[in-house]
């Protein structure tokens, strides 16, 4: 039975996906808890010209301790629900470093 206080981690060459739902023009950055499965990420930049996707891909580097190159959107660019793929990454490593 999944944690419903973790996101859904799925491993996957060399690295790991998981989904996103993110908040953007927030007051301010931050974790918003998992909601169905995805990580919520509250982000201060707006939802245009993909500053909102830049601004998630440096917070889930930052947060996670990966380079933000290794941070790559595969679904979801113009949406406010993502999968992401950060490679380099366990899923036992992300978990730890999400809930930190």
């Amino acid at each position: 039975m999944p944690d419903e206080n973790l996101p859904e981690l799925r491993e996957a060459d060399g690295g790991i996906t998981l989904r996103v739902r993110v908040q953007p023009r927030a007051s301010r950055e931050g974790f918003g808890g998992v909601r169905e499965g995805a990580l919520v990420v509250r982000l201060t930049a707006p939802p245009v010209e993909g500053a909102a996707n830049r601004a998630l891909a440096r917070w889930l580097a930052r947060r996670l301790g990966v380079a933000p190159s290794a941070v790559e959107i595969l679904r979801g660019d113009r949406g406010r629900d993502k999968l992401v793929r950060i490679a380099g990454l366990t899923a036992e490593a992300a978990r730890s470093r999400i809930v930190a």
